[in-house]
């Protein structure tokens, strides 16, 4: 179905991907795994044809193969309804129909034409496509979880996981043969996302997935392809991401244990060279009595000598050929990012208090009346369905928006820190260095060696942050947040675009933060890991101490 055959690309003298080869069949799911960066998205990119490769093939099969495909943090068009985007991707039907009319009035004239034979059969495609998606635009957006919003509202009116949906509702439409989907968790509720891999396990469709999310992978791939940060060569390995996970575990020990065995190995030659070499000088030197000229005497020594110098010299050429040919390289450890919350300072009790709380916008309430507490030390999760309100609770907390009704009470001693979904709080015509300076008051040189830890090394502090990945937009509001000294955290959405490994480390450091966090996070794995305690939004309430078994 699609063969990639020894793909290379790299941006100016940087290498990305080195000799790329694998193959996807029929109805295959696999993950595509790798750090922040290390080419997953040119990957698709390539497939999809919007970058060219610097060698190397792609090839489909049939030539035609529909290919459907999720772009990372797709820009919809934000003042366009529901109805007039999706239709706009796969065409209207009517429309398609007039087209195929006219076309076929002008095959009747030119039959022969190459160019209106292509437009004719990339007109049916469409039109026959559209029709045999199940149940059409209606029954698609209802399983999405979107059928009850109105198909002439706005775009720039549905949530960040609404929006995803409906860039998701876009592609199936397509009924694609490939399914190419760049980290298409991202914003969804645990609900949809636990549809959306039941979607992918029963489709017949071939499926590439890049992902971070750990639980899905494990449900969703049948293999895994990683792409390794150091070579920028790829690997499969058999089975979902927990098996993924076993075979580089073994892969490393042994690893390990070969270096090691090794580096025993030439210790111990070394010193039997050494040994030898000193036992060739006294023979060298050897002598009878002092002052002899006895033949045989100097002859036995000097072909003793003669004979130990070639064992040391065969030694040393067993060392150097284990130095160089049969060398075992030390196990690489990847530079990985480095959370540290310094101490926070303690509040009291009770960090923040709602009462009788309705939270919304004008004129339209989400949720409430809510009277709840957060207490200190709590590492609190929001869940609940996208659009339910939040994104909105927590800005209601932070007083960006205004409450319907009812109080918020900060405790005492409480210095808040935000992390928002989209790293609107970052400014895009400021540098990484710039950025961090605003909140860290510091030199340059330590706000350097600060930044390093979130992987910006060297001259990558100076890049204007409109030029950042969406990770390390995520990876720079850290930053932010552990430099602002805040003992309570409120994150939403805080693990979106973060690769696995800085996921963990992310993970680790919450579990050991002396403070208080309220976040946002649809991420099953991050949730059993960091939360003691869930509210699930349900309808227009909230369920404090929410028990699930995610």
């Amino acid at each position: 179905m699609l063969t990639i055959n020894k793909i290379t690309k790299s941006f100016g003298i940087k290498p990305v991907l080195l000799d790329i080869s694998f193959k996807i069949d029929e109805g295959e799911k696999i993950g595509l795994i790798g750090l922040n960066g290390g080419g997953k998205t040119t990957l698709l990119k390539i497939i999809t044809g919007e970058l060219k490769p610097d060698s190397g093939s792609v090839m489909f099969n049939p030539a035609n193969l529909r290919v459907g495909y999720l772009p990372q943090g797709l820009a919809l068009p934000e003042n366009e309804t529901i109805s007039t985007y999706l239709h706009q991707i796969n065409g209207h039907p009517a429309i398609l129909s007039h087209e195929l009319e006219c076309l076929a009035g002008k095959l009747a004239e030119t039959p022969l034409d190459p160019h209106l034979i292509e437009a004719y059969d990339k007109a049916l495609d469409s039109l026959e496509s559209g029709s045999e998606t199940t149940g059409g635009l209606k029954n698609i957006l209802s399983m999405l979880g979107l059928g009850d919003i109105p198909d002439d509202q706005p775009i720039c009116h549905l949530s960040g996981g609404q929006k995803t949906r409906l860039a998701l509702a876009g592609v199936l439409l397509s009924n694609p043969q490939l399914l190419l989907l760049d980290e298409p968790t991202n914003h969804l509720d645990i609900a949809m996302l636990e549809w959306l891999e039941q979607w992918l396990k029963q489709t017949h469709a071939a499926v590439l997935l890049v992902s971070h999310d750990r639980a899905f992978l494990d449900a969703v791939a049948e293999n895994i392809l990683e792409l390794d940060e150091h070579t920028h060569t790829i690997r499969a390995y058999a089975g979902n991401y927990s098996a993924y996970l076993e075979q580089k575990r073994e892969e490393r020990n042994r690893q390990w244990q070969e270096y090691t065995d090794q580096q025993s190995e030439i210790r111990r030659l070394r010193k039997a060279a050494t040994g030898v070499r000193d036992l060739a000088r006294f023979h060298k030197g050897g002598k009878t009595e002092a002052g002899s000229t006895d033949g045989f005497s100097i002859g036995f020594f000097s072909d003793r000598g003669k004979e130990t110098t070639r064992r040391a010299k065969n030694l040393e050429k067993r060392i150097e050929h284990l130095l160089t040919d049969e060398k075992i390289d030390k196990p690489s450890r990847t530079w990985q990012m480095k959370v540290d919350f310094e101490n926070a300072g303690e509040t009291g009790r009770d960090v923040v208090v709602l009462h009788d709380l309705v939270i919304g916008y004008t004129g339209k309430a989400l949720s409430g009346p809510i009277s709840l507490t957060v207490r200190y030390g709590d590492r609190l999760v929001l869940t609940g369905p996208n659009g339910c309100g939040k994104s909105t609770l927590l800005k209601t907390i932070l007083g960006i928006l205004p409450p319907l009704e009812g109080t918020i009470r900060l405790g005492s001693g409480v210095k808040t820190g935000y992390l928002a979904q989209e790293q609107e709080t970052l400014i895009d015509h400021f540098s990484v260095l710039e950025t961090i300076l605003q909140v860290k008051h510091t030199s340059e040189t330590d706000a350097r060696s600060f930044l390093s830890k979130y992987l910006f090394p060297g001259d990558d502090v100076f890049t204007m942050v409109d030029r950042l990945s969406y990770g390390e937009r995520v990876r720079l509001s850290l930053a932010c947040l552990v430099a602002e000294g805040c003992n309570f955290l409120i994150m939403d959405e805080p693990v979106n675009h973060l690769d696995i490994p800085s996921r963990e480390r992310f993970e680790q450091a919450l579990t050991g933060f002396q403070g208080t966090i309220l976040a946002v996070v649809h991420d099953r794995t991050f949730i059993r890991n960091v939360a003691t305690r869930v509210w699930k939004f349900e309808g227009c309430k909230i369920s404090p101490d929410y028990k699930w078994d995610l």
